[in-house]
């Protein structure tokens, strides 16, 4: 799986390369290439391997999937800020807002927004009534009704007087984490005009799967391994699905959902098996 991750992730990293070559220099370019370099490239792989499952061809998926990996990376830029997590260290290197300033930082992610909803509206993307669905659904999936709605509400949660509970840790990762992941996974059925229930079931399950397992690193994992602080979520009493699974309860959790999220993929045979692996590897991760 790994090695399957690395050749999507390098595919990614040549188009975002070019996409940016002509924005040429300064702090804003310069931070957008810094900020968009490394990570696994998990959403960019969800809308890849989706595409394959429909028959869309890979000149035309590697623009969405560089869109969802720029606006992935928007959103951290944005998250590690002093006035958000207030993170130094992000993919074992400085966080833009410590590299440059918090002003550049915030610059990064407004042009790495901006850029995300360009590359899901180039002419060979598709059509234009798919390109006018992926970024309608991308537009959704990220700002207030999804992604931003999920950090509003984990942003309240730090000040709330009562733990979160289960249900309302669920729903706030859904946004967080969830919304960009599920729009990930059902891309290539988009653009396709297909059926993407299926992808959307397996994708619910993988986004929570995949925050559990954040909660697990948190707890378990170290800064040299996860590129990244960790501890912060028990430091600062944040609830998470450890918090109220407990450790094992939360791998159980985990577990369950990545057989829930293969289950979801049966209509696709053996030709899904690519998901399967992702799925199975989430749960693995230590980073």
């Amino acid at each position: 799986m790994q090695a399957r991750l690395a050749a999507e992730a390098a595919a990614i990293q040549t188009h975002l390369t070019s996409v940016l070559d002509p924005f040429g220099t300064g702090p804003v370019a310069e931070g957008m290439r810094y900020a968009t370099r490394g990570g696994k490239r998990i959403r960019g792989f969800l809308v890849m391997e989706s595409a394959r499952l429909h028959d869309v061809a890979e000149s035309a998926a590697i623009w969405p999937a560089t869109a969802i990996e720029a606006l992935h990376a928007y959103s951290l830029v944005h998250d590690d800020l002093p006035a958000m997590d207030d993170d130094d260290l992000r993919r074992g290197q400085p966080t833009v807002h410590v590299k440059w300033d918090e002003a550049t930082a915030i610059l990064v992610g407004d042009a790495l927004q901006s850029l995300a909803f360009e590359l899901v509206a180039h002419p060979d993307c598709g059509p234009a009534a798919v390109r006018a669905d992926l970024a309608l659904s991308l537009a959704r999936a990220a700002g207030g009704q999804g992604m931003v709605l999920g950090q509003a509400l984990d942003i309240a949660a730090e000040t709330a007087t009562t733990p979160l509970t289960l249900d309302e840790i669920t729903t706030l990762q859904a946004g967080k984490t969830g919304a960009l992941i599920q729009w990930s996974a059902t891309a290539g059925a988009r653009m396709a005009n297909a059926d993407s229930r299926p992808l959307g079931t397996y994708a619910r399950a993988l986004g929570l799967a995949f925050q559990i397992q954040d909660d697990v690193i948190d707890v378990t994992g170290d800064a040299a391994s996860a590129g990244k602080a960790v501890g912060k979520d028990a430091a600062a009493g944040k609830a998470t699905f450890v918090s109220l699974l407990g450790l094992e309860g939360a791998r159980a959790r985990a577990a369950s959902l990545v057989d829930e999220a293969c289950d979801a993929l049966s209509c696709y045979a053996a030709r899904a098996d690519a998901l399967r692996d992702l799925a199975r590897f989430v749960i693995s991760r230590q980073s």
